[in-house]
């Protein structure tokens, strides 16, 4: 270990130990219900989960010894979240993380609208009806944003900066929430300034999917862009492997993607999205009300490259866009 990292991890723990010592006054175990829209050995989702119990500990809170925190893992099917949330709501704990954006909050609220509730990762929560504005939430919910709409349009930006040859291009996303609406639509505004020829490609199953990304890439100088949701997480390992299979370039909103071999992707840090959940949620828990936090917006962006990939695709990426990189996969 180094020098540097040793002492930042014992100062870190020396900080932390009043506030631990803040949390072990409270003599009521208190609880927190956390919704995922996904599956229990999801990896991704599981690295999100250890970075808000990470939060959470460095804020004086562990499992088990002054707070219960109950996980309900939930695929992508509406009808499960719907029953996952009831039952969350049931137990009555003292707060509610909606972790998987829309999917989880839209089902919590209808299912509470006095149980404090904290999202993790919401692209437009005031559109979506979860708050008043972001300054004032007013209701029981408050939380984080990922992004803003516009910087959808980065997305194809990015996309013709990579592969210039690319005319024509897929955008993946969910038509079932108004985020997947509102993504395309940003990525819309800036095709024709770029000539490049739209095609939405909804995400809800596996073979929908397949069947429209196979008729896609029947045509040459096609790319793809995928939007962030829940669904396209899910179905990652397919997306990626039929990008591959046609040759497509393309652009993700997440690093996870690019890690599992996808091409490129640009978006914040889900991770430092889920340790700043934790800090919401530590607030609630020492009495603050959700109508009173203001909803924060994402601080941490990544751009990720996966050079292998981009080998495989007979693509070379610009210097340019390698200078611009925080991480590059040999």
């Amino acid at each position: 270990m180094r020098r540097r990292e040793f002492i930042t991890l014992v100062g870190g723990s020396v900080a932390a130990w009043p506030l631990v010592a803040r949390a072990q006054q409270s003599e009521r175990m208190r609880r927190i219900g956390v919704l995922m829209a996904s599956a229990a050995d999801d990896s991704e989702s599981q690295i999100r989960i250890a970075g808000f119990l990470q939060g959470l500990q460095q804020l004086g809170w562990a499992d088990g010894r002054n707070v219960r925190i109950d996980i309900r893992w939930a695929t992508t099917n509406p009808d499960d979240i719907r029953r996952h949330a009831a039952e969350l709501v049931g137990l009555a704990p003292d707060v509610i993380v909606a972790a998987s954006g829309t999917l989880t909050v839209a089902p919590l609220l209808q299912a509470s609208r006095t149980l404090p509730i904290v999202f993790a990762v919401v692209i437009d929560p005031v559109g979506a009806g979860f708050v008043a504005s972001l300054a004032r939430p007013g209701g029981n919910a408050t939380g984080f944003t990922i992004f803003e709409y516009g910087m959808s349009g980065k997305w194809l930006e990015l996309l013709k900066e990579i592969a210039s040859s690319v005319k024509r291009v897929a955008v993946l996303r969910d038509p079932a929430i108004a985020s997947g609406i509102g993504q395309f639509a940003a990525v819309q505004a800036v095709a024709p300034s770029l000539g490049v020829e739209l095609s939405p490609v909804d995400v809800r199953d596996a073979g929908e999917i397949e069947r429209a990304v196979t008729e896609f890439a029947r045509s040459g100088n096609g790319g793809m862009i995928v939007t962030a949701s829940a669904l396209a997480t899910r179905h990652r390992d397919l997306i990626i492997t039929l990008a591959a299979r046609h040759k497509l370039p393309t652009v993700y909103a997440g690093r996870w993607f690019v890690t599992g071999g996808g091409l490129f992707s640009y978006g914040p840090d889900y991770v430092d999205q889920f340790r700043q959940t934790a800090g919401y949620v530590d607030r609630v828990l020492r009495g603050e009300k959700p109508a009173d936090l203001p909803v924060q917006s994402a601080t941490k962006y990544q751009t990720v490259i996966n050079l292998k990939t981009a080998k495989a695709l007979g693509l070379t990426i610009p210097e340019s866009v390698l200078a611009r990189a925080d991480e590059v996969l040999e």
